[in-house]
């Protein structure tokens, strides 16, 4: 059963990343770099500090980096339990498939697909009441985790199993933030001791 789940995760790569082409190549190693992304950071940065205030932001940044951090070493500890090769290094299929950009390690599961749907998760939960088009930020995970498959670097599942971990992961630092904001902070400031 297993094997066949895996059989048909080489498949579906095999389609996706034959999709590409070299007039798409820059576009993609552009959108896996996360320098490119910094306007969004930016932007993202605003928008926490025009609704929470700095003290409030500070905090979010602090929680955000625990969330990048967790979800890293989380990520590193799965890949070396699985020790999954990426798509370049299987000889099943690397003859057939597109290798735009290599890269070290192990493939199960996505980093890049992780952090970024466990940050864009914790940014919506927090500013979801604030501004409707919040959610137009899935944008950016959804193109990060597709350009691994595109560049040769992961399987779809590798992605699905990080862009599930990232959520489940931005949900949980989210209400994290809102425990220890609401029981910790708030208490100190209504009711200092």
């Amino acid at each position: 059963m297993f094997s066949k789940i895996l059989q048909y995760d080489r498949e579906l790569f095999l389609y996706l990343n034959s999709l590409g082409n070299e007039s798409w190549d820059l576009f993609w190693i552009s959108v896996t770099n996360k320098y490119y992304w910094f306007p969004l950071y930016g932007y993202i940065l605003y928008l926490l500090f025009k609704n929470y205030g700095l003290k409030k932001t500070l905090f979010v940044l602090f929680i955000l980096a625990l969330l990048i951090t967790f979800t890293d070493q989380l990520v590193n500890l799965i890949k070396i339990t699985f020790q999954r090769v990426r798509p370049f290094h299987d000889e099943s299929i690397q003859a057939f498939m597109r290798l735009v950009k290599k890269s070290g390690g192990y493939s199960f599961l996505s980093g890049h697909a992780a952090n970024s749907f466990a940050v864009s998760t914790f940014i919506i939960l927090g500013l979801k009441s604030h501004f409707k088009l919040v959610y137009m930020i899935f944008i950016w995970p959804l193109l990060f985790a597709y350009s691994r498959i595109y560049l040769g670097v992961h399987y779809p599942l590798d992605v699905l199993c990080g862009s599930i971990l990232g959520i489940f992961l931005g949900f949980l630092f989210y209400y994290l933030f809102q425990y220890f904001w609401n029981k910790i902070f708030l208490r100190n400031i209504i009711d200092p001791q």
